[in-house]
């Protein structure tokens, strides 16, 4: 504060700048906390400033016996810094509300991003588990001898398909974009 006046340095708008920085840098709850506790320290003054602003407007148009005309000028004042902390006030909480919409809005892409990296692995390893699932059961009643199932041959055909598939799901999402 110089000469009772805040000066551009200690604006709260500062810290919002610096705290928009760092949402779209590095997403985390302390920036959350931090957006919560400039939105809380915000609206903890509007009740002392709306008050106060009423009162020095009453004092600044000689409404009272009391004040004399120097003091009108020092009440007129006063009130104009009231009037900027209110449109101050009201700016800060505009833009803490932007930065919360920012902050909610970069955690979403980033969980949509964690979403679409589990899709794509469910997806590669879905028709495996099948396989493996298929060829495990022992349903059948075998109609020619066992070692058909469980011969080499078809250990091979079934760990080939368990290589091509998911070779097969990497190329076809490479061509539609999606890694």
């Amino acid at each position: 504060m110089v000469n009772g006046a805040i000066t551009s340095e200690e604006l709260p708008r500062d810290d919002l700048g610096r705290l928009e920085e760092h949402i779209f840098s590095a997403v985390g709850p302390e920036t959350l906390e931090q957006l919560f506790n400039l939105k809380r320290n915000t609206l903890q003054l509007r009740p002392i400033v709306v008050p106060s602003q009423d009162v020095f407007n009453k004092l600044s148009h000689n409404e009272y016996a009391v004040t004399n005309d120097t003091d009108h000028v020092f009440d007129r004042d006063v009130y104009d810094h009231f009037i900027q902390l209110d449109t101050l006030l009201d700016d800060i909480l505009i833009l803490v509300g932007s930065a919360l919409d920012a902050y909610l809005s970069a955690v979403n892409n980033r969980m949509n991003d964690i979403m679409k990296t589990l899709t794509v692995i469910t997806a590669f390893f879905m028709p495996l588990t099948f396989i493996t699932g298929f060829s495990g059961m022992n349903f059948f009643q075998p109609t020619t001898s066992v070692h058909t199932w469980t011969g080499i041959i078809a250990f091979v055909i079934v760990l080939t398909l368990m290589l091509l598939i998911p070779l097969f799901l990497i190329w076809w999402a490479r061509q539609h974009a999606w890694i």
